[in-house]
């Protein structure tokens, strides 16, 4: 018989077939490092993957010696974490193209090309990317090329850590609050050598679940591969499998292997051995919103734009003169009351007091005295709202103060026209909840600011017994493994969809926002004093 702690399985019975679906990392042991070794005063310390806070990779300098050897020991694959960097420090010739030395080279996928395994891989020379194939049999050092990105624990055991090798990681941010639980030393921000520990994930004849078998476990097994009939196994698919079908494939019956965690609908409705319809796959919006709230941490949402409740407006705030030129628009004047007095350096320009109230007009320029010699400036035009008058004034550009919104708009607004009508960041609050769902999420929050539209994976899906409505399920966020089943699908056309608010942690908050900012050019920022 099998026996079961803790999730995993401990014993398997003499002549009990398994087919092996997979490794992953069960746990991650943990060192403080320095100098790239493990300190003397270090103790070990057991991280689960879901140990809170953000991580920079830094970069291995042991080399591969093979691109074969990479592809075995580094994770290559279809999303977002799959395309790993690395350089060669000789040039690399190939037959059109030569790669010089120290370039970064992306691997992007591993496949078979003219009869021979091969690597896709691609180069960015004056921002024109170039592709080309690098053999599995070319040799030669490989390493691994800085990373800026930053990456959750769960993200860096699943993509990061390269087979039979460990990890240096550095704390980039804790993201919550130091406490007697926590394993690590208090303030800590520095290095961590992290050892993975392995699960065998399997699949058993009889079972239609799949197995967790520790590595650790003593236990004699011999492979039966060539001389078994392994179609007689289920095929576990993550959400991922399932989003890289082709369209034409859906909808499909599957059932669930493992379902997520969750209470918040339809994720409690996800359950091991349901029968579940998915009728398509595709890219839908949502709105990133954060809570208002001085304190941390706050709570983050991504909310559908058919979300059927109202937000009024709520008054957003500005640090600096700068921050008001962003977020003018040609709709409606910006009037904005100062919350902190700024003195100015320039006669020419305009000092500020608290409590001081301003129209905000337009960008120009300006010329004024420094230090004896005439240079021009930025400034901003704004007009100061005076007891019984107008007052044309400048305000320098790059002045350090602080503004909050002053509201006149009493209109109540849907998501879509908020989108449409106003640049975002944009503060709201909820004035008439969304009665469509049980319980609004938004309804109870103080105030909300709209950061962003996103762009998100999903799989619409119904239950197959009671198909009333259909669901939008997260392709990156839940984790859930189905198997296919050779059945038909009832109705093609799905049943009424039913959108929700998804609540995020903080973790992927960031993730969100770093997917969707990678591509776009950081902001400018405000310009600084004459010097």
């Amino acid at each position: 018989s099998i026996y079961e702690m803790f999730g995993n399985e401990c014993c398997l019975s003499t002549g009990e077939v398994i087919k092996v679906i997979g490794f992953k990392i069960n746990k991650l042991i943990a060192s403080i490092c320095e100098n790239n070794e493990v300190s003397r005063f270090s103790a070990k310390v057991e991280l689960p993957l879901n140990f809170p806070g953000l991580y920079k990779v830094v970069a291995d300098k042991s080399p591969y010696v093979s691109v074969e050897e990479i592809t075995k020991k580094v994770s290559i694959g279809p999303t977002r974490f799959g395309h790993p960097c690395f350089y060669s420090p000789e040039d690399i010739k190939l037959a059109n193209l030569t790669i010089k030395r120290g370039e970064q080279i992306t691997f992007n996928s591993v496949e078979e090309v003219n009869g021979t395994m091969a690597v896709n891989c691609g180069v960015v020379r004056n921002s024109q990317s170039h592709s080309f194939t690098l053999p599995l049999s070319q040799e030669g050092k490989f390493y691994e090329c800085e990373d800026d990105q930053i990456y959750t624990l769960k993200e860096i055991a699943e993509w990061k850590i390269p087979k039979c090798r460990n990890r240096i990681v550095k704390l980039s941010n804790t993201l919550h609050t130091w406490d007697s639980s926590n394993p690590l030393p208090e303030n800590f921000d520095g290095c961590l050598i992290l050892t993975p520990v392995y699960e065998v994930q399997a699949v058993m004849k009889f079972r239609k679940d799949i197995v967790h078998i520790l590595s650790d476990l003593d236990v004699e097994v011999k492979d039966i591969t060539d001389c078994y009939d392994i179609s007689s196994f289920l095929q576990p698919l993550s959400l991922e499998d399932v989003f890289e079908r082709t369209s034409k494939e859906f909808p499909m019956v599957a059932e669930i292997m493992e379902g997520p965690s969750g209470s918040q609908k339809p994720y409690n409705l996800l359950h091991t051995g349901k029968e579940i319809v998915i009728y398509k796959k595709y890219q839908a919006t949502r709105v990133l919103a954060s809570e208002i709230r001085s304190d941390s941490p706050k709570r983050h949402f991504l909310i559908p734009l058919s979300y059927k409740g109202k937000f009024k407006r709520r008054p957003r705030e500005f640090p600096t003169a700068y921050d008001l030129e962003i977020a003018r628009s040609e709709k409606e004047q910006l009037h904005v009351v100062a919350t902190k007095a700024f003195d100015s350096p320039h006669k020419e320009l305009f000092s500020v007091s608290v409590g001081d109230q301003f129209l905000v007009q337009q960008c120009q320029t300006s010329e004024v005295l420094y230090e004896g010699r005439k240079k021009v400036i930025d400034v901003l035009a704004c007009e100061q709202i005076l007891s019984d008058a107008y007052k044309k004034v400048l305000l320098p550009m790059y002045m350090e103060g602080g503004f909050v919104e002053v509201i006149h708009d009493k209109k109540q607004y849907q998501l879509s026209e908020i989108c449409k009508e106003f640049r975002l960041p944009f503060n709201v609050k909820v004035s008439v909840r969304d009665l469509s769902v049980e319980e609004d999420v938004l309804a109870a929050v103080p105030g909300l600011q709209f950061e962003e539209e996103i762009t998100d994976s999903y799989l619409l899906i119904s239950s197959t017994n009671i198909p009333v409505e259909s669901w939008e399920i997260p392709v990156y966020r839940l984790n859930m493994s189905v198997h296919l089943l050779s059945k038909d699908v009832q109705t093609v056309v799905p049943p009424a969809t039913k959108t929700t608010v998804e609540e995020i942690s903080e973790e992927q908050y960031y993730m969100v926002r770093r997917y969707e900012n990678q591509t776009l050019h950081p902001p400018p920022r405000p310009p600084k004093k004459p010097t």
